[in-house]
This record gives structure tokens, C-alpha cells and sequence, in this order.
């Protein structure tokens, strides 16, 4: 399969790039064994996600899935966050090549990590997978 017109748009032009100096979230997954790590830097304000930024170390198809990524969650609560699944970022992608999934797990463990760590800092209890 090649590249969807999205991926490859996502790719050469990625949304939401960069840091946010005052993140009051921020999730890291990933490592530099498989080649692929993202982090996002998340401004929460009243349970809403009002700014998200990435940062990506790895192939295009890893880039495209942070960008994508971010523009599912920006706006969102944390609950309708977390439910965006990789299947979420794949069809919005428009699809992906079967050994470039892992890429899109890698987004939304990145989102599950930034969110539970604003979690953390509330004094709240972490969610985990079963949490939907």
C-alpha cells in the first residue's frame, strides 16, 4: 500500500509542531530501539484540551499519526481524548501500511500518557485501558 494523500500531507506539512513552554501536560512514548517517539505537550484548561503541540522522532508515518492526532484531540475533554483509539487515527489518515500501524498505537499511547500525567499533577487517579 502507499502512502494516502493524508499521510503524505501530514507529513510535509504537520500541524501542531513544537513545544509549549507553559504545558500543563505532557505524555512520551515511544523509544529510540524501535525508531519512533512522540511527546505531546498539552495546555488543559476546565477538563478541555485548549492547546497541543508534538514533537516526533521517526518515519513519516509517525509524523503524520502526531499531527493527525493532535487535531482529533484539540477541543476535546479529556474522557472524548482518551477515547480516540489508533483505528481513529488510521481512518482519519486514510489508512496505512500494515508494518506502519505500530505508528498510530504510538499516538494513542502518547495521548493516554499526556493526559494521565495532567491527571497526576490534579491529585487524580490514573486511567488505564479500561477506562473507555
Amino acid at each position: 500500500m502507499l502512502y494516502s494523500d493524508k499521510v503524505l500531507e501530514h507529513f510535509y506539512s504537520p500541524r501542531n509542531l513544537g513545544v509549549l513552554p507553559d504545558a500543563n501536560a505532557i505524555g512520551e512514548y515511544g523509544s529510540a530501539e524501535c525508531g519512533d517517539i512522540m511527546k505531546f505537550y498539552l495546555i488543559v484548561e476546565h477538563n478541555v484540551i485548549k492547546d497541543i503541540k508534538f514533537k516526533a522522532f521517526g518515519c513519516g508515518s509517525a509524523i503524520a499519526s502526531a499531527s493527525i492526532a493532535t487535531e482529533l484531540i484539540k477541543g476535546k475533554t479529556l474522557e472524548e481524548a482518551w477515547k480516540i483509539t489508533n483505528k481513529s487515527v488510521i481512518e482519519a489518515l486514510g489508512g496505512l501500511p500494515s508494518n506502519k500501524i505500530h505508528c498510530s498505537v504510538l499516538a494513542e499511547q502518547t495521548i493516554h500518557q499526556a493526559i494521565n500525567n495532567y491527571r497526576q499533577s490534579q491529585g487524580l487517579e490514573l486511567w488505564n485501558d479500561n477506562f473507555k
